[in-house]
């Protein structure tokens, strides 16, 4: 075993059998470098990743390529999962050399943590089309290091262009209509046919399809709902989706979104399910109801791991790609003995010959010849079917589950939970939520302080800005729903550390590393998706509700500082900014709805579910008990229920309506645009019905 067998990471622990020498990343490897005077080779990965395990097969496993590796680099293994901070540097590097970067990432560095040099996958082999020979590109690397003028100018050419991109002045003028425009030019970059980016490869780009769907609801313009349905369309019937598992997978390989890339990703599905949650609150759709339940039933079944969740799930069992997902016709027989599979196989485009490779089948909905939907009847065999394949899938070699706890990537799944929870009137959802909350608070937190990842006890160093901020953000979605002030509490205080760790004090924005952090080659100020928010987009929405909520100024001052750190470049790069924009839109129409009325009044869960019923993204929920009150100089101070009767309050821009008790009323109001509280909630009061 080399040092990787002291590893926490899974991924890490994967290689410790390597033959290569391999370091994690720390002061010990670059001493080593420094006092042996060789080249880092640092490589990349994360446990789900399909070519990661190809290159180890090939080249790390490989007794003579581990020879070289070992006699002219320090080599160092790195967890992307893990120490993102480090795998965000080296692949911003990789871009702005014209490298696609990506999985498993290969960094050449000098003992500095420069980089020189940059590729992805090699290959063990001469391959058409592909990078060089591994072999033969760590001896044209090992050639090179042994010219330091070289070296030297490929290291100050890549440092200059990364202080560039990083530290660049990014504030710049927002025009009014910057939201229309973010929609309009994001939606132009979709797929009209097949929905999702326009592309050979279709990702479900979460993001950007939020931004089209809250400009549906925002102007209800038929382009930006046609885009949507049929995104959704794709994404629910074709191989993205695990239609006997539930979950999303990572990508599909096709424009078509019919074969997919198998691992399954905790942040991904999260991300989904929010978007999934709003679009079932807007249409009731069975089809979107019953992937919810699927998916949150994965989630639960799949990726608990000690209350929280884990991380991911690779594509590959066996050595396969698939091979745990895939079905032959015969299977499927066998499986599905005695009820009826003909029809099942008809409706999921189950072939003899296979739909896949080598007489496999990909379970579809798409283009089927008995399309989506059947008959009420057909639709619940397919269910008791569905679970009858899952049975016998759980009897083969799983994939490998990457266990390890994020604590961004619970906070998103926290928040997307209890919105399903809710929504859906699903009390053990909420349970589940708040117990994985609790776990991350207990076993990442250190103080005001939380910590990235944690894994059977041992955890890593101080958390990066987007743990704080998806945590902070899923304080405040529990907070709408369970009456427990330690919520908001924590949620201040994650705010407080990012305020003072992270904040960037010369142009804004929050640093990804704390200031008292071990030092990288570059304090990065993320405001790109990477697909997730950044928690610089995340904390336009976190820092808007507790301006709503407490309306101290303090919140307010900071939420405007940080929009406008990243306006400029927003404006320049819509597309890369999606997540940018959903936060402006928070901020600039965003709902303080409260019901005041006792706990357990009917009349209080009737103007509280009148909320739910709606998709409102926008929209920050409290209800209050009737001795409660908000604290002077906020707009709800002194309002309290009106003739006795529970009642709803609608806030915006400090105005707040009068107070409303007819739940129909209440969602009927909510239906219409939401500029203008005070004259809507006049309109929209009506006469209490007679009970």
């Amino acid at each position: 075993m080399n040092r990787l067998a002291d590893e926490a990471s899974p991924y890490l622990q994967l290689h410790k059998n390597d033959p290569v020498d391999w370091y994690s990343w720390g002061p010990e490897a670059f001493a080593a470098a420094e006092a042996q005077n060789k080249p880092i080779l640092l490589s990349i990965g994360y446990t789900a990743c399909h070519w990661c395990h190809v290159m180890q097969e090939e080249s790390f496993a490989d007794p003579e390529t581990a020879a070289q590796m070992n006699a002219n680099f320090i080599n160092i293994k790195v967890d992307r999962e893990e120490r993102p901070d480090i795998d965000q540097i080296y692949q911003s590097a990789a871009n702005l050399i014209g490298h696609s970067g990506g999985w498993p990432l290969t960094a050449f560095l000098t003992p500095k943590a420069l980089p020189f040099a940059i590729g992805a996958y090699f290959p063990k082999e001469e391959r058409a089309g592909q990078p060089p020979p591994f072999r033969r590109a760590l001896e044209d690397i090992t050639r090179h290091f042994a010219q330091p003028d070289q070296v030297k100018t490929s290291t100050d050419a890549i440092t200059g262009q990364l202080a560039n991109f990083w530290n660049r002045d990014m504030r710049g003028p927002l025009d009014a209509s910057a939201l229309e425009t973010a929609a309009v030019r994001i939606g132009q970059r979709f797929d009209i046919f097949f929905g999702g980016v326009t592309g050979n490869m279709k990702f479900p780009a979460a993001t950007s399809v939020d931004v089209l769907w809250r400009a549906f609801l925002r102007t209800g313009s038929p382009q930006f709902g046609q885009l949507i349905a049929t995104t959704f369309d794709h994404m629910l019937l074709g191989g993205l989706y695990d239609h006997v598992g539930g979950g999303f997978g990572r990508f599909c390989q096709d424009e078509r979104w019919l074969v997919p890339h198998w691992e399954k990703i905790l942040s991904d599905n999260a991300a989904i399910l929010e978007l999934l949650v709003s679009l079932w609150q807007q249409n009731r759709g069975k089809l979107v109801e019953a992937r919810i339940n699927e998916t949150v039933a994965f989630l639960l079944r799949d990726m608990r791991k000690d209350g929280a969740f884990a991380a991911t799930i690779h594509s590959d069992s066996e050595g396969e790609e698939g091979k745990y997902y895939l079905w032959t016709e015969a299977e499927i027989d066998a499986a599905l003995m005695g009820t009826f599979a003909s029809k099942f196989k008809t409706s999921y485009s189950v072939l003899r010959e296979g739909n896949y490779l080598n007489g496999k089948n990909i379970l579809l909905r798409l283009r089927s010849q008995a399309p989506y939907p059947q008959s009420d009847a057909d639709e619940a065999l397919f269910e008791r079917q569905r679970s009858l394949l899952l049975q016998a899938r759980q009897k083969r070699v799983a994939p490998i589950r990457d266990d390890k706890v994020l604590a961004d990537w619970n906070g998103m799944t926290i928040a997307a939970l209890a919105n399903a929870a809710a929504a859906m009137q699903r009390s053990d959802w909420m349970k589940i939520a708040a117990e994985a909350f609790d776990f991350v608070v207990k076993a990442h937190g250190d103080g005001e302080r939380l910590r990235h990842s944690w894994r059977d006890g041992r955890r890593t160093a101080y958390g990066f800005a987007d743990d704080h901020a998806h945590m902070a953000r899923a304080a405040l979605t529990l907070y709408e729903y369970l009456p427990d002030k330690r919520y908001l509490d924590l949620a201040k205080a994650w705010v407080r550390t990012l305020n003072e760790h992270h904040w960037d004090p010369e142009r804004g924005g929050y640093c990804f590393i704390a200031d008292d952090s071990d030092a990288l080659i570059i304090r990065t100020r993320p405001m790109a998706d990477q697909p997730n928010p950044p928690a610089n987009s995340v904390m336009i929405e976190v820092l808007s509700r507790l301006a709503m909520i407490t309306a101290e100024a303090q919140y307010a001052e900071r939420l405007n500082g940080l929009i406008g750190a990243f306006s400029g470049e927003a404006t320049r790069n819509f597309p890369a900014m999606a997540s940018y924009f959903t936060g402006l839109e928070f901020a600039l129409t965003s709902l303080l709805i409260v019901v005041i009325g006792p706990p357990n009044h009917p009349r209080t869960h009737e103007l509280t579910n009148a909320i739910l019923g709606r998709a409102l993204p926008n929209r920050h929920l409290i209800v209050m008990a009737p001795e409660d009150s908000f604290p002077q100089g906020h707009p709800m101070h002194g309002k309290t229920m009106q003739d006795g009767q529970p009642s709803a309050y609608i806030c915006q821009r400090g105005v707040c309506s009068p107070p409303i008790t007819n739940p129909v009323a209440l969602s009927q109001m909510l239906q219409m645009p939401q500029q203008r509280p005070q004259q809507q909630a006049q309109q929209a009061q009506q006469p209490q019905p007679a009970r």
